[in-house]
């Protein structure tokens, strides 16, 4: 049987939904909860690594659907992946299973909870999928509401958070993201003719564009959502709130795939499928200030991280560091650099949900995040604090890590960039952000696990079976991708084979 017959997209994409709609109807009981949300987040993964596996590595959009949506208008059910977009789904799906665990000690309303949990993977999912731009923005919305619900409820209470405030936050950013996009697609929509919201035919060129507003107003229009999201400096003030009053799971996922949303837009809309993007030649001409933004937020989330005392805010500040390397790589616009900025965003997602469901474990056992109020854990939790130090090791570019080759790829990449005038002098100053992030991950690990131990902790046990399984498979991804990185590099390669 034909694997495209049974429509494999669409049952990843919509499993974890059916799964939502299940807990809340019909499961009364908390365990019934936590087996259907571990049923219908682990179909769509062990599917979408089957989808890995068979992938033709030759490259172009594969498993595709394509149905008539809106006929009025031209939008489609439109949904496929390539190179670029597969390792995202793999990453989602796996980031989506292991959040059910993470999530397993929820005290109250679990049954709301895992709903939204699952909605939310829906969500994101959507979003790497879509080939139609009004679908895509439509998922790129979804996703919203559970972010919300979920910190605003199940997040950091007073004092030591502000749920309801970075809730609210994080809505009104990401809804004045949303309302430049939408006028950039409803430009672009009206600048093609025919009309039509169908990526691949705008990018292929099957579309004519006859612009109705300049081709970089478009550009710039849906540039700024993706920058809120990635998150660029100045853009970025949402994601430490976000993260330090989420949920542990809820910071897994913001940290591992949200984040990536607005680095995959930038590469599939702005940026392009073969170096035209829906906006041709308007990403060359300024990808010398945005690479400028990609250095000072590498510098900027380095040097304030530094001064963080929250563990949850100290990683948060360094993924606004480790998303800069992406949005450099973005626009040094070659294939190498593009690669690599693909796999680190694929990096990130493992290493930096690795290192908030650490954060998670030692707060659930210690009950405070407060770096200086920590210190000597390694002794009464020595498993964790061993794997929070191999994913600290990994964040800063360890080799043999998938840190490592990712931030690599990014650099030699970059470096060898022709389109950047000052292309070197970019990769010697981002490069500054490891040796920053080399000192505030070290000095991190050594106050809250390496000093001398404090009675209090006495009492604090280590990982049990449950958590020692979750957090064991991310430290083999990030280190069988760190070993053998080919096996992403051979999908996401020919993607941007077309690129110089």
């Amino acid at each position: 049987m034909n694997i495209e017959s049974i429509h494999p997209l669409s049952i990843i994409l919509f499993l974890p939904t059916l799964g939502a709609l299940l807990i809340a109807l019909f499961a009364k009981q908390t365990k019934a909860v936590k087996l259907t949300s571990v049923i219908f987040t682990f179909i769509p993964f062990a599917l979408s690594v089957y989808l890995f596996v068979i992938f033709d590595r030759s490259g172009g959009l594969q498993f595709v659907e394509q149905a008539t949506w809106i006929s009025s208008i031209n939008a489609q059910y439109y949904l496929g992946v390539d190179g670029l977009s597969l390792p995202m789904v793999i990453l989602t799906t796996f980031l989506g299973f292991v959040a059910v665990f993470v999530s397993w000690k929820i005290p109250t309303r679990q049954r709301e909870y895992f709903a939204w949990l699952l909605l939310l993977e829906t969500g994101i999912l959507g979003v790497f999928m879509s080939l139609d731009l009004l679908l895509f923005f439509l998922f790129w919305e979804v996703e919203l509401i559970p972010m919300y619900m979920l910190i605003s409820i199940w997040g950091t209470p007073p004092p030591l958070g502000r749920k309801e405030y970075s809730a609210i936050k994080f809505v009104i950013y990401t809804l004045f993201g949303s309302a430049f996009m939408l006028a950039g697609i409803l430009s672009l929509y009206y600048s093609t003719s025919p009309h039509t919201f169908n990526m691949v035919d705008i990018a292929g060129g099957a579309a004519q564009i006859i612009p109705v507003i300049p081709l970089a107003s478009i550009f710039f229009l849906i540039f700024m959502a993706f920058a809120i999201k990635l998150p660029v400096f100045p853009l970025h003030t949402w994601l430490p709130d976000a993260h330090t009053d989420a949920p542990t799971a809820v910071s897994v996922i913001l940290a591992g795939v949200l984040l990536k949303m607005g680095a995959y837009g930038m590469v599939r809309l702005v940026a392009g499928f073969g170096g035209e993007g829906l906006v041709p030649g308007v990403a060359e001409q300024y990808a010398t200030i945005l690479a400028v933004f990609a250095v000072i937020s590498v510098l900027y989330g380095a040097a304030a991280t530094i001064r963080q005392t929250d563990l949850k805010k100290l990683i948060a500040y360094s993924s606004v560091s480790h998303m800069g390397f992406v949005l450099l790589g973005i626009f040094a616009l070659n294939q190498l650099s593009l690669s690599g900025a693909t796999l680190q965003m694929f990096s990130h997602g493992l290493i930096t949900g690795l290192l908030f469901a650490m954060v998670g474990l030692v707060y659930d056992k210690t009950h405070k995040r407060e770096i200086p109020k920590l210190g000597g854990l390694a002794r009464q939790m020595p498993v964790i604090a061993v794997v929070f130090s191999i994913a600290g090791l990994a964040a800063l570019g360890l080799p043999t890590t998938i840190g490592f080759i990712a931030e690599f790829t990014v650099f030699w990449g970059s470096f060898n960039s022709t389109l950047l005038p000052a292309a070197q002098t970019f990769v010697v100053l981002a490069a500054f952000g490891i040796v920053i992030g080399a000192g505030y991950i070290l000095w991190m690990l050594e106050r809250v696990f390496y000093r001398a131990p404090r009675e209090e902790f006495n009492h604090a046990g280590d990982a049990d079976n449950l958590e020692k399984a979750y957090i064991f498979a991310f430290v083999v991804l990030i280190m069988l991708f760190g070993v053998y990185p080919r096996l992403l590099l051979d999908v996401i390669a020919p993607v941007f084979s077309s690129w110089g």
